[in-house]
């Protein structure tokens, strides 16, 4: 089953977004994967979860929230 996970992230510099995309290479299952830096966007596409890809991500120190622009939900 193929999901699609976009998640708001902050992406500050370069050494933050190398974290993100080791972390991301980790999570099994993905299909595809893109960090947008200009819009602080991290889209996973996969056999993934929402909650793994937050999972990952707060291994490494990052908080991630919902995409949706009126979403107030933070992980």
């Amino acid at each position: 089953m193929t999901n699609v996970v976009e998640l708001k992230v902050g992406l500050h510099c370069e050494e933050c977004i190398k974290m993100i995309l080791k972390a991301i290479k980790k999570i099994q299952d993905i299909e595809t994967y893109d960090v947008d830096t200009r819009l602080n966007k991290v889209t996973v596409t996969g056999n993934v979860t929402k909650e793994q890809v937050v999972k990952a991500l707060q291994k490494i120190g990052k908080q991630a929230t919902n995409w949706e622009q009126d979403s107030t939900t933070s992980y």
